[in-house]
């Protein structure tokens, strides 16, 4: 059976956790040619205009490096069984990887990159991040803890490097770029009312991402890790059900790895700072139009949930008919979190995430029947 989490959308996205394998081994290559005696034509040398010799030289370095703290995760089900990826994150042996990847699991492997293979422990899980960390109890000498860089630092454009298991094959290298910063996803954890809470600070990267890579690192050039793979946005499957990759896939920032995976190790959770809101970004001149409101970026909120921090702080959803359905006018158009300016959703969660925790407080500016209002919050913990 073949097991992949999959969130429907206006396209789709799978989450890359496990290339199903059913329990059943991954396909053999194919046979290779056979000797003829008859030497190849000689073909002249091609110049690659891509990719420059000292590029070619930092990857095969970086790739050198990094590999024995990146790991193969098989795990068994009451489904049958997977496969994902994780990395070294310490001498005390914690590997970090997805939750969805050891979601259910009744039993997990762990292979590291010199063939030792090893059971693990989940310890700690987080469904809002989709981040896990396993324990293992292995030799010191297998134990390569990968560095943490900076995901503030990052900027579109830069190269970025994967190292995974996709569909069985460990210890797979591939390139791409950072293609958007600040993406949001939905998690797997329930939302009051229905429907999830959003994930934030998420990488979009066109780096080659198939089911197995979830879990695993996403590096920059200096060897750092800058992500956690994660799902991808595609249309396109294998026979098999496989999603396969499309050019647009999705990493966990590493800013957000160093704020929850702690908490999973000491506590074997992490809770989320909870304002208590639904809101849109992106709204077209239509929907502009015909919400009354006077500049184009911001949160507009739709809705505030009862006894929130929002309510309780007097954040207003739209009431009013607007002529579109389900977006009613009057809502709070939000334009500024302690300062910082919000151009939309995704930049009021990024810095929530990141920089603040339950029991803190926040000022929201907002804009209110053209009116400039600064709402103080005590943000609680998501329920």
């Amino acid at each position: 059976m073949k097991r992949i989490w999959i969130i429907l959308s206006v396209l789709v996205l799978a989450a890359l956790a496990c290339q199903a394998t059913g329990l059943t081994p991954v396909a053999s290559p194919p046979p290779a040619a056979i000797e003829t005696g008859t030497p190849p034509q000689s073909q002249p040398p091609q110049e690659n205009l891509t990719v420059s010799i000292p590029q070619q030289e930092a990857l095969t370095a970086l790739y050198e490096q990094a590999l024995p703290g990146v790991v193969s995760i098989r795990v068994i089900t009451d489904q049958g069984g997977g496969l994902g990826s994780g990395f070294v994150l310490d001498d005390q042996g914690h590997i970090v990887t997805n939750f969805h990847v050891v979601d259910g699991a009744k039993q997990v492997e762990v292979d590291f990159a010199s063939g030792y293979k090893t059971y693990g422990t989940v310890i700690g899980t987080d469904l809002d991040s989709d981040l896990a960390v396993i324990k293992v109890d292995v030799p010191a000498e297998e134990l390569y803890p990968l560095r943490m860089g900076d995901s503030n630092q990052l900027k579109v454009g830069q190269t970025v490097v994967a190292i995974g298991n996709p569909f069985g094959l460990s210890g797979t290298m591939t390139t791409g770029i950072i293609s958007a910063l600040g993406r949001t996803l939905d998690s797997a954890h329930d939302a009051p009312g229905g429907g999830f809470f959003t994930a934030g600070d998420i990488i979009q990267t066109d780096a080659a991402i198939n089911p197995g890579n979830s879990g695993g690192p996403l590096f920059n050039l200096s060897g750092e890790v800058i992500g956690i793979n994660r799902a991808i946005r595609t249309t396109n499957y294998t026979e098999a059900g496989d999603p396969l990759n499309s050019g647009i896939g999705f990493a966990v920032s590493i800013n957000i790895v160093k704020r929850v995976v702690p908490g999973l190790i000491e506590d074997g959770k992490y809770d989320y700072p909870y304002i208590g809101i639904s809101a849109l970004s992106e709204l077209s001149l239509h929907e502009i139009d015909a919400l009354g409101l006077e500049r184009y970026t911001g949160a507009y909120v739709i809705s505030v949930a009862p006894g929130s921090p929002a309510d309780r702080a007097g954040v207003q959803a739209g009431t009013r008919q607007s002529g579109i359905d389900s977006l009613p006018q009057g809502g709070d158009l939000i334009t500024a979190i302690d300062g910082q300016p919000v151009l939309q959703f995704d930049d009021l969660l990024k810095y929530l995430i990141n920089n603040k925790s339950p029991g803190d407080t926040v000022t929201l500016t907002v804009l209110r029947d053209g009116d400039e209002i600064d709402l103080t919050i005590t943000l609680a913990k998501r329920p």
